[in-house]
């Protein structure tokens, strides 16, 4: 969970940094992308002020998935930074959250590499 220009990832080992939502705030097309496809079903069912995302260490009320399990397991519940950090990693419902496509499976195999580092 790093600041600044370095790597910033989220509990589960997403790139926040890769992130549309995250990228939204600086970008006017990537939020135009994004409102576009949250929209594409419901007009108006997203709207500007809602794509917002602070990180999953930052304020809460401004997180895009506050209510997310894997990040109030990590946080609230087992007080660290990371999924990397837990004595549980990698539990049942991180790998069943990871083999929910490709990039979820890479933000395992990220944490998985920085649990062998001990970070």
């Amino acid at each position: 969970m790093a600041e600044g220009n370095e790597e910033m990832l989220a509990v589960c080992g997403l790139d926040c940094n890769k992130c549309d939502i995250r990228r939204a705030q600086s970008d006017p097309e990537v939020m135009k992308k994004v409102l576009d496809w949250f929209n594409r079903d419901v007009p108006g069912k997203v709207k500007l002020e809602q794509i917002r995302c602070g990180g999953c260490l930052g304020d809460r009320s401004i997180h895009w998935s506050g209510g997310c399990d894997i990040l109030t397991c990590a946080v609230e519940g087992k007080s660290v930074r990371s999924c990397a950090q837990c004595g549980e990693f990698a539990c049942e419902r991180l790998v069943k959250w990871a083999s929910m496509g490709p990039k979820y499976g890479e933000a395992l195999a990220r944490l998985r590499a920085m649990a062998s580092k001990g970070k």
